[in-house]
C-alpha cells in the first residue's frame, strides 16, 4: 500500500524521510533537503486486514499491531551532518479505516496525511487521512 506524508511548512535546510528498520539499525528511505515549502514522503508497507482493519506490516511499521505508527526521521537522525538538529516524528496509522485502504488499493491510489512540518514527537494529521491520485 502506497502511504504520503506531506510536510506542510517543514524547517528549511533540514532533511526529511522515513524510518525502514527498528532500534539502531535502520535507514532512512526518501531523504530529502527542505526548501521550506511543502515536502512530500512517500513509501509503501505491506497491508492485511485484521478484526476488521488495517494491519500494516514490514519494516516500516512500528509498534504492536493495535498501535502502529510510523517514523519521519528529522536532522541527525535523518542522516544529515552538520546540524544541531535531531528527531523524529511519529505518525500513527490508527485513524486509517480498511475502507480508505481498500478504496486505494483497488484505484492504484494512495492515502496521504498532511503533517505539521516543524513538530516532533507524536505527529497526528492535520486533517486526518484522505485517498489520493
Amino acid at each position: 500500500m502506497q502511504i504520503r506524508f506531506v510536510l506542510v511548512e517543514p524547517l528549511k535546510g533540514i532533511d526529511y524521510g522515513i524510518q525502514k528498520g527498528k532500534g539502531k539499525d535502520y535507514e532512512t528511505i526518501d531523504r530529502q533537503r527542505s526548501t521550506g515549502r511543502d515536502l512530500p514522503l512517500s513509501f509503501t508497507v505491506p497491508v492485511t486486514q485484521k478484526n476488521g482493519a488495517p494491519n500494516f506490516t514490514g519494516p516500516i511499521a512500528q509498534g504492536p499491531p493495535a498501535a502502529r505508527f510510523v517514523y519521519v526521521d528529522v536532522g541527525r537522525y535523518a542522516g544529515q551532518s552538520g546540524t544541531d538538529h535531531g528527531a523524529r516524528m511519529k505518525v500513527p496509522l490508527g485513524e486509517l479505516t480498511w475502507k480508505q485502504v481498500k478504496e486505494a488499493m483497488s484505484q492504484g491510489r494512495c492515502v496521504e496525511a498532511r503533517l505539521p512540518g516543524e513538530q516532533t514527537a507524536m505527529t497526528p494529521p492535520l486533517d486526518g487521512w484522505t485517498v489520493v491520485g
